[in-house]
């Protein structure tokens, strides 16, 4: 029974552990973005279409239908695909149900760092990922019981989901020797890779097998990457039981004494007086805007105003993200070879990628609502716009492990907490602005607020911003120790 396991951990033990760490680092962030992203294809597939040419050869019993109730009497005399049971729930329900998830998200975010520093992230990452397909499983059962527990399902499921990009990016700073922690942040873009491959399978198993196997599947694949991140993953180097000894000294060494092994406080109120840290935090949000935008919206997007069938819907929405991985990865390489290199200091290359990251994609977005009239030509500007965003492995993905290494959990979960805000903002904006009808005239005002999310936080950024260690990352009993030295 066990020989198998045995032969499966030998073979992954002759590949650098710390390789090891980063593929399940990006198969961690895949999966998250799996579970979370599932829902936006999912719905349209649960509800009735806003809008639909849907002629009714018999007239529609008003009384049997109620928030909650399965829609069967429209499913059965009309030509709306019988994917399963349909609810009756408004584009306003859809909307809190989209964004329930970043609720869940935005409560966690903040303490997971705090968390994932005293307690390890090795821990916080796997059972995030084992409740969370637990949670995905139940998603069918929680529909049958009506909105609100469908909501209570998504925020228990983001609440989850908060505590896991903090404990990662815990990881990566005692795992990533600095002249590779912008491959390692690259493997964050999993999450985008999870959209790519999430959207068509879901579209597909809902055309093929209903919506319902398209919370199933993602359970149980998120069930396996949960027992392998507990197999390879460990919290440091010298905690890990199988790495070799040169490579746990190569790394150590490298980190030098930027990471401290004693439990420290979160400096509270240097963070709030730190202009390099504010800029990051605005900066994170412009770019949380842009994605969790398309992550709830582009589906619908794709489906109402351009017209194409779910599963296309499903895999052309997902071209943006495929292209943002594959930027992130480039990005990545090229920022680490200008650090290795010092062609470039980590502050230049931190503001100078902000261009490719932020102004770039804002710049595609005012694009879209002039020229993006052919149903291709708008995928093509959305691909082109989240693919220039993935240089955000060199902005502000990475900026937390610059200012605080130390920290950089909690940072980058104090980030998140205001950037995460978006995630249920935008699904808002989007049924604010499409209540009557979703055209592309709407959209027009959708995408410009989303042009302004990324340009400005930018701009703000390159006056601010930072790539140095600040002086509150070191522990407070050093700085006394090294004052007392000089004196």
């Amino acid at each position: 029974m066990y020989g198998p396991l045995i032969h499966f951990i030998k073979a992954i033990d002759r590949i650098p552990t710390r390789f090891n760490v980063s593929i399940m680092l990006f198969m961690a962030c895949l999966i998250s973005y799996m579970l979370r992203v599932n829902m936006s294809v999912n719905i349209l597939a649960m509800v009735q279409p806003i809008q639909s040419n849907i002629k009714q050869s018999a007239p529609l019993d008003h009384n049997n239908i109620s928030d909650g109730t399965t829609n069967q009497t429209m499913i059965e005399n009309s030509k709306v695909p019988d994917y399963g049971p349909r609810y009756n729930w408004s584009s306003h329900d859809q909307s809190i149900i989209l964004g329930a998830y970043f609720y869940g998200y935005l409560i966690s975010s903040l303490p997971a760092g705090i968390f994932a520093e005293r307690f390890g992230g090795r821990n916080m990452v796997g059972l995030s990922l084992a409740f969370s397909a637990l949670l995905t499983a139940l998603t069918p059962l929680a529909a049958d019981n009506g909105m609100w527990a469908t909501i209570a399902n998504r925020v228990a499921l983001g609440i989850l989901g908060g505590f896991l990009y903090p404990a990662l990016h815990n990881l990566i700073s005692k795992w990533a020797p600095p002249d590779e922690k912008g491959k390692f942040v690259s493997a964050l873009m999993g999450g985008t890779f999870g959209t790519v491959i999430t959207w068509p399978l879901v579209g597909v198993l809902i055309e093929t097998l209903g919506w319902s196997f398209a919370f199933y599947i993602p359970a149980v694949i998120s069930a396996i990457v949960a027992v392998l991140w507990y197999i390879i993953v460990a919290d440091s180097p010298s905690t890990h039981p199988r790495i070799k000894a040169e490579e746990k000294d190569y790394i150590e060494k490298s980190l030098g004494d930027t990471i401290s092994k004693s439990k420290l406080l979160p400096p509270i109120a240097s963070l709030a007086t730190s202009p390099p840290f504010l800029a990051l935090l605005v900066l994170h949000f412009g770019n949380l805007w842009g994605l969790y935008f398309l992550i709830t919206a582009a589906p619908k997007f794709m489906s109402e105003v351009l017209g194409f069938k779910l599963a296309k819907a499903g895999f052309l929405a997902a071209l943006p993200y495929l292209a943002r991985s594959l930027a992130a990865f480039l990005f990545g390489t090229v920022g680490d070879l200008l650090r290795k290199k010092s062609i470039m200091s980590v502050t230049a290359i931190r503001k100078s990628f902000c261009l490719f990251s932020h102004i770039i994609p804002g710049l595609f977005l005012v694009g879209l609502i002039y020229i993006g009239f052919d149903p291709y030509v708008c995928v093509a500007i959305i691909t082109l716009s989240l693919g220039f965003n993935g240089a955000s492995t060199m902005t502000n993905l990475q900026n937390s492990q610059d200012l605080a290494p130390n920290f950089a959990g909690t940072l980058y979960g104090i980030i998140n907490f205001v950037g995460t805000s978006s995630g249920f903002i935008s699904p808002i904006l989007v049924a604010h602005f499409t209540v009557q009808q979703s055209t592309m005239e709407e959209w027009q005002y959708v995408f410009m607020i989303g042009a302004a999310a990324y340009i400005v936080p930018a701009l703000i950024f390159i006056v601010f911003g930072s790539g140095q260690v600040q002086k509150w990352n070191e522990p407070k009993q050093t700085q006394a120790n090294a004052e007392f030295q000089h004196t």
